[in-house]
């Protein structure tokens, strides 16, 4: 496949505009649980855009950024309306909000069609075909800045200015927005109205929401404020690296996506397949690539932390037990093959017998004295009855870095507690 900048370079350039756009704007989102506000906003403002072509008859670009974006200052103002009053949480408003809004915009869109060629359709997948350059050159050894300024179609120059804007608002209010994000009542208690930075995050989400809509459809610029945020969530736990990543998963599957919609068709002698919908499926390709490999909260990683653990806990039994066993000089009790090799190969069990080594009996006794410190910690600081503790110290015991109080030299049940 070859990209022309003839037919490719302003529909890629649209996709990619409202995919940084969007993806930065996400983040803010997902961490303040309003991940949905990014779907009312997509829908609610369809009413916005018909409504001000049946007032002024006119669909140029002003007039319909001005009624889209009325509609979604709307959205925000009657979802905190519909919590405060209706006394329902977040999700429950915005789902009120954004079904009733759309339901009255596919209303009006269908009046408005019976006299002019508004489309329902192009409302979901966007018209990126539209944005073709059609007297463009024919190699991209011909573009000139000139000419690409002048031929670029006013979708590119307002989601350029959008773009603009977004990053100006996250670089001035970063630390606001930061701590609005993770505790809205600090940040009221140190001079920065939570209120005041919701309403301005949500304008120019709306603002965003706009400034996509017509290029690539309400489906991508839905995916493009939840899905980016989500799979940089599961990359980092920093908010600066999560910006970062969010908008190079949003910008990688934007410029995939497209290119994906024209060769994997070509690839089985197919036609083009729409740009948009491609672009969302890459994204969630993407967001199951890190949910399964992230490092530290993917289905792998994860799984292997839980084998580690659990191998780990299979070690420290065998090795409590044993100490045990040598304190009351009782016969060796049967242990797991795999355990007693792994010790071995640790130097923690005797090759030829079934006892602890040096080694082995230092961290056994480690292990001994968490456990019984935990027991005594239950029983004279928790109230638990001695009978009750065993349980809990036996899981508390396999955490190091968890370590109670002294408390005196033997526990609940008269056994000694190991010293350091």
């Amino acid at each position: 496949m070859t990209l022309t900048p003839t037919g490719d370079l302003f529909p890629l350039l649209a996709a990619v505009l409202a995919a940084l756009c969007c993806g930065l704007l996400g983040n803010f989102l997902v961490l303040r649980r309003l991940s949905l506000m990014g779907d009312a906003m997509s829908h609610s403002v369809l009413p916005g855009l018909v409504i001000a072509f049946m007032l002024t008859g006119s669909r140029t670009a002003p007039v319909m950024f001005l009624g889209a974006t009325l509609a979604g200052v709307a959205t925000v103002v009657l979802v905190e309306l519909i919590k405060r009053l209706g006394r329902v949480e977040s999700g429950a408003a915005m789902g009120v909000v954004f079904s009733v809004l759309f339901a009255l915009g596919v209303l009006f869109i269908e009046r408005a069609a019976r006299n002019t060629d508004l489309d329902a359709n192009c409302v979901l997948h966007g018209q990126l075909e539209s944005l073709v350059w059609w007297d463009g050159p024919a190699s991209w050894s011909g573009v000139a800045i000139s000419g690409l300024v002048e031929a670029a179609p006013p979708q590119i120059w307002t989601l350029t200015i959008t773009c603009g804007l977004t990053i100006a608002l996250v670089v001035a209010l970063y630390k606001e927005l930061r701590l609005a994000a993770f505790d809205p009542a600090l940040a009221t208690a140190q001079g920065f109205s939570a209120t005041l930075l919701h309403y301005v995050l949500m304008i120019f989400v709306a603002g965003a929401t706009v400034a996509a809509f017509e290029a690539v459809g309400s489906i991508l610029v839905i995916a493009m404020l939840i899905v980016p945020a989500a799979t940089a969530r599961l990359l980092t736990d920093r908010l600066a690296p999560q910006l970062l990543v969010s908008v190079a998963v949003a910008i990688a599957a934007a410029a995939m996506g497209y290119m994906g919609s024209i060769a994997v068709p070509h690839a089985f002698n197919k036609p083009e397949v729409n740009a948009a919908g491609s672009m969302a499926i890459m994204l969630g390709v993407l967001l199951s690539l890190a949910a399964v490999f992230g490092p530290r909260y993917g289905v792998l990683a994860t799984a292997t932390r839980r084998s580690r653990m659990a191998r780990r806990i299979e070690l420290d039994d065998l090795l409590g037990r044993l100490y045990r066993q040598e304190e009351a000089e009782t016969a060796t009790v049967p242990a797991p093959r795999r355990a007693i090799k792994r010790a071995r190969r640790r130097g923690l069990v005797a090759p030829d017998r079934l006892a602890l080594t040096d080694d082995g009996r230092a961290r056994a006794a480690a292990l001994v004295r968490r456990h019984r410190l935990w027991e005594a910690y239950l029983v004279d600081r928790a109230g638990l009855a001695a009978d009750h503790v065993h349980d809990p110290a036996e899981n508390l015991e396999h955490l190091p870095e968890a370590l109670p109080p002294e408390m005196g030299e033997t526990d609940p049940h008269g056994r000694p507690i190991p010293p350091i």
